[in-house]
């Protein structure tokens, strides 16, 4: 059933249509209860009302019950035509990196078309007819995890065919801070898609603002673009994650660790793929010194693992006692000087390192031994000038 809109709700969703909120640091008012956008439909089924609606989301869009949003909004008569999924699939069992193929929704027997793949931009004709896109996705505030890149091609598509964009907002497990080195546009990719800093202190619906505010679509169109956001959010506390964002980021841990490790994707080491404790561990079979060791095998999350059964040698961080504020280096660091192989590099020749860095500043760094307070000075002054960009698109305290 379609819950009653209070006065004071319908008044907040004309003022959404006509575009006069900006929400500026409004949603953490006193001591008022945390719900993701989800969990506030009276804010966004009425924008859905009698329209034909394509479904962005994947495992993580639950609302608080744990009711997927597809089935909530087929049970409150929304007409869904389609669901979009982004990397990992709409079940979020996909390897990172698997191509995701267009299906069938088992329970719904709603089409699925893959974000992921071949077509990670929606095309005219898996829009037609379509009149507002919803998007739901659990990020995790870090620049190469690429559904904030399927929300930039979402949109680009949504422009360009005059669909309507309604992002449902969640909570960023990294958000409230910046670090790390800006993008430079010559390593642009679906791994880097702007020139923000690995780590960029917004949460996806902010995120969602900043390409539009800054026009970083083709041409510099801009999407019809509504945000519903969270109530009670702060952006300097951590909120539960209603499901792992993917295969290899299991828990709160592995979710803080991951933007200091997943640097290693780029390198001869493991980050724990084929293991219990992926995104918590790393070590290489050329790293012997480190302390650790584990071996890689064929599992859910990882049916074939970097160093599939090769003994390796590294660090275990799943204990590792505190939530991170910032980048940390020491561990890439320490890899880099432990790492012995006369017949392989420490970064792979493909250079993804330069794609994850967003240029290749940080790897010639790394090479000439520089420290890590010299690199993190390095980012100062592009970190100031994101700054700015950043707290135009702010709508919570932060």
């Amino acid at each position: 059933m379609i819950l009653n809109l209070k006065i004071k709700d319908l008044l907040f969703i004309c003022l959404i249509f006509l575009g006069t909120i900006s929400f500026h640091k409004a949603q953490n008012i006193g001591n008022i209860e945390y719900k993701a956008a989800a969990d506030r439909p009276e804010l966004y089924l009425p924008l859905l009302k009698d329209k034909a609606v394509a479904v962005v989301t994947n495992q993580t869009g639950l609302l608080q019950d744990k009711t997927h949003l597809v089935d909530f909004l087929l049970a409150n008569g929304v007409n869904i035509k389609s669901i979009f999924a982004p990397e990992h699939g709409f079940r979020g069992d996909a390897d990172a990196g698997e191509v995701v193929k267009n299906g069938k929704d088992t329970k719904t027997g709603l089409p699925i078309i893959s974000l992921y793949g071949n077509h990670k931009k929606p095309t005219k004709e898996q829009l037609k007819n379509i009149e507002i896109i919803l998007f739901d996705i659990q990020d995790v505030g870090v620049r190469f995890y690429t559904y904030i890149s399927t929300l930039a091609y979402v949109m680009e598509a949504a422009a360009e065919n005059k669909i309507a964009v309604v992002v449902l907002d969640r909570p960023n497990p990294h958000d409230g801070y910046t670090d790390g080195p800006i993008l430079k546009k010559k390593w642009k990719s679906f791994v880097g898609m702007h020139s923000v800093p690995v780590i960029y202190g917004l949460t996806i619906g902010e995120y969602g603002k900043m390409i539009n505010g800054e026009r970083w679509a083709k041409n510099g169109i801009k999407a019809h673009y509504t945000l519903i956001p969270m109530q009670g959010y702060h952006k300097k506390q951590r909120y539960p994650i209603s499901e792992k964002p993917s295969p290899n980021l299991p828990n709160d841990k592995a979710i803080n660790l991951y933007p200091s490790l997943c640097f290693f994707e780029g390198t001869q080491v493991s980050v724990g793929r084929g293991t219990d404790l992926p995104f918590q561990i790393y070590g290489s079979p050329w790293t012997k010194t480190l302390p650790y060791q584990f071996t890689p095998e064929p599992n859910f999350g990882a049916k074939n693992p970097f160093l599939n059964g090769e003994q390796c040698f590294g660090e275990n961080l799943s204990q590792y006692p505190k939530t991170l504020n910032s980048l940390e280096l020491s561990w890439l660091l320490k890899a880099y000087k432990a790492y012995h192989n006369p017949e392989k590099n420490f970064f792979l020749n493909n250079l993804f390192f330069d794609k994850l860095a967003g240029s290749d500043e940080f790897r010639t760094q790394i090479v000439a031994g520089k420290s890590e307070k010299e690199i993190r000075d390095s980012w100062k002054k592009d970190l100031e000038a994101f700054e700015k960009i950043r707290r135009r698109y702010i709508i919570y305290e932060d």
